[in-house]
């Protein structure tokens, strides 16, 4: 079956492909030349760019964000406000062999809240990757990266801590706190490799005032 029928509270371009049943939520959009499979589990809000496939067992939460090329497998769960960059990689087989047929052991990947995975970066799968965590752009994870990680690299290496609005934390003062240079927000590691955000619960989403950016990244760099 091609698409919904009947009247929806979500957008499907006319060259997509949904199948039914499905579940997708209000206003989302799923643009040009993208595939919903069948049992695929989509919030509200969401925006899938070009060329998205989403498979059957899938599930993706609301304000999600997808950039072109982007394929989302079996076993792999999105939580709320993730960003997945162009062509980035998410798999759910460790050990892929034509030969041998693993459909009814896929491995999960979970990405948590408000994560953001770069460009042309790969997720192994069986991982999860933090709330907020930074994926830098082309990078290979292969290990469970904490919340608010800034990882780069291949393999994958911790490069320091990454503030809700996307901006490397500087280094502690002497009461080990960490203070986000565009939201102010205050940042502590608590425990060691447990980083949490003093001001806004994890779960809590931006208020307004907080949730449109005014300077770019390399501003914030030169300050």
């Amino acid at each position: 079956m091609t698409k919904s029928q009947g009247k929806t509270n979500y957008f499907v371009h006319p060259t997509a492909r949904v199948d039914l049943p499905c579940r997708i939520g209000a206003d989302t959009k799923i643009w040009h030349f993208c595939h919903v499979c069948e049992g695929a589990i989509i919030g509200s809000q969401c925006n899938l760019g070009q060329n998205v496939f989403v498979a059957g067992g899938a599930v993706i939460g609301s304000r999600v964000k997808i950039q072109n090329n982007v394929s989302v497998y079996a076993g792999i769960t999105i939580e709320d406000d993730v960003f997945l960059g162009p062509s980035c990689v998410l798999t759910n087989v460790t050990n892929p062999r034509a030969q041998v047929v693993r459909r009814g052991i896929y491995e999960t990947t979970l990405i948590r809240r408000g994560a953001t995975i770069g460009a042309n970066a790969t997720i192994v799968c069986g991982i999860t990757i933090g709330r907020y965590a930074f994926v830098g752009a082309g990078a290979v994870v292969s290990k469970d990266v904490p919340d608010y990680a800034l990882m780069a690299g291949v393999p994958a290496r911790q490069k320091g801590w990454m503030s809700r609005h996307g901006i490397i934390l500087p280094r502690p003062d002497s009461d080990g706190i960490m203070r986000c240079p565009e939201s102010g927000y205050l940042y502590k590691e608590v425990e060691p490799g447990m980083v949490q955000c003093l001001d806004l619960d994890e779960e809590q989403p931006l208020p307004p005032d907080k949730a449109v950016g005014t300077k770019t990244y390399d501003e914030y760099k030169d300050q």
